[in-house]
């Protein structure tokens, strides 16, 4: 072998050597991921499973190759702030988040956020499109808007004598929920309803909204999906339609679980698993902004039959023939 020849395959040995040793280092780095949700441990803990198991479908192993930090701040806005400072002096390679983006980005606007799950991303102004969010943020939206009038038409299937639905909605929640309580006061008069509206923000005001609705004589209610007021409150909003023999549909499936009539919206453990694989491709090095945000592709309609009786309804079997899930 010539010294030129030589002194090539030594450089080639020393590059491909050098590969090899950063592919080790990329390998055995251990990712860390925040996680910061704006409802409790105990309300996301099945979602998190599926994120969990999202993950480990992909490779990762807590403890092993990743390490994920949580935080809960248990329906109280106030902590979003507190929380997700916290998470930033961590020097996380991608946050996780259920209803925490905008804390995020007021501290930094280069980390990797990907959504969970929020109604309407673009109407939020969160991200430009969904095809191109073209920013930090990328993740899952779970189409609330698109569903929130579809609620109302089942409800009025379930009661077609119906003239007048009530729907609970918190008044502070995000653009987007407001959003979806406008889609609905454009969807009732289709249905020949009238919408009366019930802006909660806590247990006094809920436990006065299904007061008014007896006296109004409201034939059954509609929940815009809050995890903050409403889902921190569903047992009580269960106990009260119960009492007040309403029929009342609710946007995931824990409201049906829990004993309301009905509920009819996004398989939010399919989101959450989903999560996962934005995680992975992030960590691989995509870019949120190029990371096109998908929408649902699992819809849940629950029905609880035991509330039905217990309501003396009879529930059409045109809504049993297409419930996913009959809870006896």
């Amino acid at each position: 072998m010539s010294a030129r020849r030589r002194v090539l395959f030594l450089l080639g040995g020393s590059v491909l050597a050098a590969a090899q040793a950063v592919f080790s280092q990329k390998t055995d780095k251990v990712a860390r991921i925040g996680y910061l949700s704006h409802t409790s441990p105990a309300t996301d803990k099945a979602w998190m499973a599926a994120f969990e198991q999202g993950l480990k479908d992909l490779g990762y192993i807590e403890g092993k190759n990743i390490l994920i930090e949580r935080r809960h701040t248990a329906g109280q806005p106030q902590k979003l702030a507190e929380q997700a400072a916290e998470l930033m002096r961590m020097q996380l390679d991608v946050i996780v988040t259920f209803g925490g983006v905008q804390a995020i980005r007021k501290l930094s606007a280069t980390i990797p956020i990907v959504m969970t799950v929020h109604a309407d991303p673009v109407r939020e102004g969160i991200i430009a499109s969904l095809a191109r969010p073209g920013g930090q943020v990328t993740g899952l939206s779970d189409q609330h808007g698109d569903l929130a009038p579809k609620r109302l038409e089942l409800l009025k299937e379930v009661s077609p004598s119906m003239a007048r639905a009530g729907v609970l909605f918190n008044p502070t929640a995000p653009v987007a929920g407001l959003g979806q309580l406008k889609d609905l006061v454009d969807a009732a008069p289709k249905l020949n309803l009238e919408l009366v509206q019930f802006p909660v923000k806590g247990t006094v005001d809920i436990e006065r909204a299904f007061a008014t609705a007896s006296k109004q004589r409201i034939g059954g209610i509609t929940i815009i999906g809050d995890a903050v007021v409403l889902g921190l409150n569903r047992s009580r909003i269960v106990e009260l339609a119960l009492q007040q023999r309403l029929p009342a549909i609710g946007s995931v499936r824990t409201w049906a679980e829990r004993g309301l009539l009905m509920s009819y919206g996004t398989d939010f453990h399919d989101l959450w698993r989903r999560a996962a694989t934005y995680v992975d491709k992030i960590l691989n090095g995509a870019k949120p902004a190029d990371l096109p945000v998908e929408q649902p592709t699992k819809f849940e309609l629950v029905v609880n039959m035991k509330t039905a009786k217990t309501l003396g309804i009879t529930l059409p079997q045109t809504i049993l023939v297409r419930a996913d899930r009959v809870i006896e």
